[in-house]
Order: C-alpha cells, then structure tokens, then sequence
C-alpha cells in the first residue's frame, strides 16, 4: 500500500504541478495580450499623431506659399519655352525675308530674337536697303520691336 499512497502523492504532486503551470501560462497569455493591446493602443496613437501633424504641414500658409511658387516656375519655365520656340520662328521668318530682298540676300546680316525684340547685325550696302531691312523685320507676326544696328557699307 505504501507504493500505492507514494503513487497517488507523485500524482497528486505532479497534477498540483501542471495546474500551476497552466495557471502561469494562462497568466502570462493575459499579461501578453496586454502586452499587445498596449502596443496596438500606441501605435493607433501614433498614426493619429502623424496624420494631425502632416495635415497640419499640407495646410500650413509656408507650404501653400511654396506650392504656390513652385506653379509659378513650372508656369514661367514653360512660358519661356514657348517665348524661346516663338522667337526661333520669329528669326527664320525674318531671315526669310530679308533674303528675298535683292539687296540684302547677298548682306550677311545676323538676326536675332529675344522676347520679340529683333536684332539685326551686319553690313548693308544702303540706308535705304537699312531702312527696308527694319521694315521687313517689323512686319513678322511676333516682332514687338526691330533693333537695327546693320551698318551701311557699299559693296
């Protein structure tokens, strides 16, 4: 009988054993769920955090101010290459023209446009063929004024 009292204290012991362990188990699971409710709870408050600070930089006056600059320099930046294809054609047209005059389509006169504003430079071999030369320059679509700096020279 001695061995089976020594029996059933062993398993008595044993099972006092693995209730106590069940319970730290179940312990350590509620700790852990804790653990990770906690987490969760801060990292929500995080992202709340992040996007109240992030609302507030997109809606801030500096960054409406630098938006805004930034439109105008792609708005600038796409108007001066348009003014820039403008002026190449305004500077074919006008070279066009001047070598149909019979005057000046022997002259080495270069033209050049900025903004609609064409200079002429080179030799002219009259004031009259000078004069025309400005004439016919200031009648291209485009031209907003003709600096003529062709110096008269006879040929």
């Amino acid at each position: 009988m001695h061995s089976s009292k020594h029996f059933r204290l062993k398993t008595l012991a044993l099972g006092l054993a693995f209730m106590a362990l069940a319970a730290c188990s179940e312990r350590s699971a509620n700790e852990a769920e804790r653990t990770a409710a906690a987490a969760g709870n801060k990292a929500a408050e995080l992202a709340e955090t992040a996007r109240d600070k992030t609302r507030a930089f997109v809606t801030s006056p500096e960054t409406r101010q630098d938006a805004a600059a930034v439109k105008d320099a792609i708005k600038n930046a796409g108007t001066a290459a348009v003014a820039g294809i403008d002026d190449a054609a305004i500077t074919l047209s006008v070279s066009k023209a001047l070598a149909r005059d019979t005057e000046l389509s022997a002259s080495r006169i270069d033209v050049e446009t900025r903004r609609g504003v064409v200079h002429l430079r080179g030799p002219a071999p009259s004031a009259a063929a000078k004069a025309r030369a400005s004439e016919l320059a200031g009648s291209v679509q485009g031209v907003t004024t003709v600096d003529n700096a062709l110096e008269v020279k006879a040929m």
